[in-house]
């Protein structure tokens, strides 16, 4: 409960947060498959809730790119899921996540065009469907094209509700469930609504200078767990 309420208010607040911070904690606690399970179920009513409110700063062009080109990650990304070694596939994106934070954080930048906001898309689509964290590609880009707050967390949340919905029945479908998952998942709802409150609170204090210091500070944490649970655990 305590790592469910700290991850919805992240989201809620960032626009991310909520599968970086839920994942690796929930895959201490459950097998990977009702790890992934509970996380995207959870994230997709987080996205539900919110959306409605800040729909008027999404970004329309940007999110239909990156609708499609997620459409051939996300194929991908449980393809992953299903033959593919978790623990070489989280060194490799660990190791990924911290080169790229280091470069953002000694102010690399890159400009956003139609090409990279589909390829934005599928990575977060193959990352979603194989390990349920989506956000790590959209936030290091977001963040290198220095979008403002606000466009960032619409834009993200409203290509959630499509991304999260897609992989939780493809994994369903393909990867099968249990009801394990699903009440741990029930159980779990009102804290989260608790994180959305507290989370919308907190957004009003965020600047965007602090924004962009949780983001780094989310994108290092996601790495060095990774790398760390990868190579000890």
């Amino acid at each position: 409960m305590i790592i469910i309420l700290i991850a919805s208010i992240l989201q809620t607040s960032t626009g991310f947060g909520f599968s970086i911070m839920a994942t690796p904690f929930l895959l201490l606690l459950f097998a990977p498959r009702e790890a992934i399970q509970i996380n995207l179920a959870l994230s997709l009513v987080i996205s539900s809730v919110l959306i409605m409110k800040i729909r008027h700063d999404v970004d329309t062009g940007i999110l239909k790119r990156f609708i499609i080109g997620s459409s051939a990650g996300l194929l991908i990304g449980i393809l992953i899921f299903v033959l593919a070694d978790l623990t070489k596939l989280k060194l490799g994106i660990s190791i990924v996540i911290l080169v790229l934070t280091i470069l953002l954080i000694f102010q690399f930048r890159t400009h956003q065009s139609l090409r990279r906001d589909f390829i934005v898309g599928g990575i977060s689509g193959a990352m979603t469907t194989s390990i349920g964290m989506p956000g790590p590609p959209l936030l290091l880009y977001f963040s290198g094209t220095g979008t403002k707050k606000e466009k960032l967390r619409a834009t993200t949340l409203a290509f959630y509700l499509f991304i999260y919905f897609v992989s939780l029945l493809m994994q369903v479908i393909i990867a099968g469930t249990s009801i394990e998952a699903w009440k741990a998942g029930g159980l779990a709802v009102p804290v989260v609504l608790a994180g959305l409150v507290l989370g919308q609170l907190l957004f009003r204090w965020i600047n965007q200078r602090l924004f962009r210091l949780f983001m780094y500070m989310i994108l290092l944490f996601t790495g060095i767990y990774l790398l760390f649970e990868s190579l000890y655990l």
